[in-house]
């Protein structure tokens, strides 16, 4: 009980949001990232100050492709649970750089997993994505679905580390429990997310771009009930023997979709933001892009019966609260630079 927890991606959105609930609640945390980059830079490292104030949590700069950095990080800290967030995210992104995202997210997963399983960690926790379930899938998403035509590189490259986690759980016995997250938001989120980049653009009368008519679907999830879903499943390490439907009972390996269990559409998310900060929104239409998805949807009848409640905040609740942290924010630091 005492071994702290390692969360990678610790000054991501999900992470920095993790570490905030682990320390408060007295635990101790090793929080990683490699601070790359890849969206408006002063926001992780705003993330990063307030990470480094809390009691409890230490912070290693490193990339988890690093294998000999994250092989004495593990044999130092010895960590009884792994969390890991670290990643490249987003599907146009992938379609940019895949060659980054297979480095990060299948190399670096690998990296991870090697070192938690020669140190014996009783359980890893991985984010996946609601992506892994392609354009075909029947609504809402069932973990026992198959997964096996994603349509982005970000969309294979998490159904990779699915089945690496897998064969982790076969050959070695790694405890292991993946988390299809649908459509996370929220305080201190990814300005390159839509709700994020919407309401910034709204909030400083930019022209907002909608990819497609505004009729996609999406399953949103408020972060304090993902934070919720992660501290809830981590102290549940997955055995043998199990439910098939919640993922191969052979093994210690599980699945489990992280979403609010109902949908909203993108119109509808543009008039709940126009709504609170009062004012229309100057919309662009441009056409979908090949890796988006039209709808996502979670079935969370797994995740109820695996921890006895799911994520429940309703959207309009959520962008109450996303809102005017929005608003203080950009009234403290400067507006990013947009090109």
């Amino acid at each position: 009980m005492n071994r702290p927890w390692l969360v990678t991606g610790g000054a991501g959105f999900i992470g920095y949001h993790l570490c905030r609930r682990l320390s408060a609640e007295g635990r101790s945390v090793i929080a990683v990232d490699n601070l790359e980059p890849t969206y408006e830079p002063a926001l992780k490292r705003r993330r990063l100050e307030l990470l480094l104030e809390l009691p409890g949590v230490a912070f290693h700069e490193l990339d988890i492709t690093d294998e000999a950095g994250m092989a004495a990080l593990f044999q130092q800290a010895r960590p009884g649970s792994v969390v890991h967030l670290a990643a490249r995210a987003g599907v146009r992104g992938s379609h940019l750089d895949p060659m980054g995202y297979v480095r990060t997210n299948v190399v670096g997963f690998t990296v991870l997993l090697e070192q938690a399983r020669r140190v014996e960690v009783p359980h890893v926790v991985y984010a996946s994505s609601s992506s892994v379930y392609g354009d075909n899938a029947p609504v809402p998403f069932s973990v026992s679905d198959p997964a096996d035509h994603p349509i982005s590189v970000y969309a294979a490259t998490k159904r990779a580390d699915e089945l690496i986690a897998h064969s982790y759980a076969h050959a070695y016995g790694l405890a292991t429990t993946g988390l299809r997250f649908f459509t996370v938001y929220g305080p201190w989120g990814r300005p390159d997310m839509a709700y994020f980049a919407f309401a910034d653009a709204i909030l400083h009368g930019r022209p907002v771009t909608v990819y497609g008519d505004g009729s996609a679907l999406r399953d949103f999830t408020y972060v304090d009930d993902a934070v919720d879903a992660i501290t809830a499943l981590v102290p549940r390490t997955p055995r043998s023997a199990g439910r098939p439907e919640d993922g191969d009972a052979s093994v210690p390996w599980r699945i489990y979709n992280i979403g609010h269990g109902s949908q909203a559409s993108v119109a509808e998310l543009l008039d709940h933001l126009e709504s609170r900060l009062g004012r229309r929104a100057e919309r662009v239409s441009e056409p979908v892009h090949p890796g988006d998805v039209a709808s996502t949807h979670a079935d969370v009848e797994p995740l109820r019966r695996a921890i006895g409640d799911v994520p429940e905040t309703p959207l309009a609740e959520g962008l109450d609260r996303f809102v005017p942290w929005l608003q203080g924010y950009r009234e403290r630091h400067a507006e990013p630079h947009l090109a």
